[in-house]
């Protein structure tokens, strides 16, 4: 799947993100529900690059929205197939599947409430005017939602 047209993320970002994932390799806690990181090779450099993201948990299984259509992170991750996600000294092998817009359309909707800290980012993209489900929803097919699977080693 494609993402459609290329958001810009704010300038801010890169610097904020820099700043989540030194917080969590000291080991401080974020929450339960706080950010992990996601370390994904990049798609033509193939060097690691982490990004902080947010999941949800729905029945077991945990999902991420990719907030911005056109993101590096979520084309990498679509090229990869697996990454690890890290959270304090922890870390995770994990594969990656990505959904289609039909399956997607009901995680999204769950979003705004299983992940209030990404409402204000995607509005401030301008994808969404609050935490409608209705608007989540249709982003389906624009904002690429994965799933996460265990890797078993």
């Amino acid at each position: 799947m494609s993402d459609s047209a290329r958001i810009r993320p704010p300038w801010w970002l890169k610097y904020v993100n820099k700043v989540m994932i030194g917080i969590q390799k000291i080991g401080l806690p974020l929450g339960e529900k706080g950010p992990v990181i996601l370390v994904v090779p990049g798609r033509k450099s193939g060097k690691p690059r982490s990004t902080p993201i947010t999941p949800m948990t729905v029945e077991g299984k945990r999902y991420v929205l990719g907030g911005l259509p056109g993101s590096d992170w979520a084309a990498n991750l679509r090229a990869a197939g697996e990454a690890e996600l890290k959270q304090g000294k922890t870390s995770e092998r994990v594969r990656v599947i990505e959904l289609p817009p039909e399956e997607a359309k009901p995680l999204l909707r769950l979003f705004p409430v299983e992940v209030p800290t990404g409402v204000s980012f995607m509005k401030n993209a301008g994808l969404i005017t609050g935490p409608n489900p209705d608007e989540y929803e249709a982003l389906a097919g624009r904002c690429p939602v994965f799933r996460f699977d265990p890797v078993n080693a």
